[in-house]
């Protein structure tokens, strides 16, 4: 088995008001999903992000705050994986909830140190 991260981008959209209860239900989901992952050996570890954060960059070590004007869709979490190969996690991701709310799930291979 291989590591894989999933970056979770994009599904939420502040302009819509979303009642406690379609909240709530879409949170079970994201449980259930997660129970599975572990249940099945799939799960390592993983986390929900703050929406705001800082980026250190260039050789001047300049801090800006985020959230960053140029990125897209916000990082909103993480999970750690063991899959077979990329096309297995990538196959894993496709039961991610955020899809249903038209957010993305990139899936990187942890490459060996």
């Amino acid at each position: 088995m291989e590591k894989f991260v999933y970056l979770f981008k994009g599904g939420v959209d502040n302009s819509q008001a979303v009642s406690p209860e379609a909240m709530q239900a879409h949170m079970q989901k994201w449980n259930e999903w997660m129970q599975k992952l572990t249940k099945d050996g799939n799960m390592l570890g993983g986390e929900p992000l703050h929406p705001v954060g800082k980026r250190v960059s260039g050789t001047k070590k300049v801090v800006t705050d985020g959230p960053f004007a140029e990125t897209k869709e916000v990082v909103g979490g993480y999970l750690l994986i063991n899959a077979n190969d990329i096309n297995h996690a990538a196959e894993i991701a496709k039961g991610c909830p955020i899809l249903e709310v038209d957010g993305s799930v990139e899936v990187r291979q942890v490459r060996p140190m």
